[in-house]
């Protein structure tokens, strides 16, 4: 039974789970988002108007493989990020509590946003027909304009990608 259920997890983590891509088109305004992080707090889009690039990237489900490995990338290279005048942030239906466990694993030094009710992945078009999230990524400029709706992710170089496409879009380095 347990090889079983591996296989359809995998089957379910590997196929791709959106027919179309997200209604959400570059150029629109990102819905706004408040939703707390592994960390207490809470995040909201409106929060960085003016001063920061926003990198949101969804993810199906905590402790799974792929997103094991997308943040395991965000949490080693996200040196490369920072260099960048950008915040980024990881984002799952997944409850609080295992959205912090999963951080607490993996070392998150990000913030890791929970949805549980399930309205901002709504908004985002990215809830997919097991009512997870799709693995996507989206640039989210200081004006809150879509700069670059992502959905070819690779999980295990997703830092890496991050930081060559916010180096495409033209996102000025950090002052840091």
């Amino acid at each position: 039974m347990k090889n079983f259920l591996n296989m359809i997890l995998i089957i379910v983590f590997t196929t791709p789970l959106t027919v179309t891509a997200s209604d959400l088109n570059v150029g629109d305004t990102a819905p706004n988002f408040k939703l707390q992080s592994t960390d207490g707090d809470f995040y909201q889009l409106s929060d960085y108007l003016g001063k920061q690039t926003v990198v949101l990237a969804w993810y199906p489900m905590a402790n799974t493989h792929g997103c094991t490995l997308e943040c395991r990338s965000l949490v080693q290279k996200g040196h490369l990020i920072r260099e960048y005048n950008a915040v980024y942030m990881m984002a799952s239906v997944d409850d609080l509590e295992d959205n912090q466990d999963f951080a607490k694993k993996q070392k998150a030094d990000f913030p890791m946003l929970s949805d549980p009710t399930k309205e901002t992945a709504k908004a985002y078009d990215v809830l997919n027909f097991i009512r997870v999230a799709s693995r996507m990524t989206f640039y989210i400029g200081k004006n809150g304009k879509i700069l670059k709706i992502d959905e070819d992710i690779n999980a295990e170089t997703a830092a890496e990608n991050i930081a060559a496409n916010l180096q495409a879009l033209g996102i000025e380095k950090s002052a840091k």
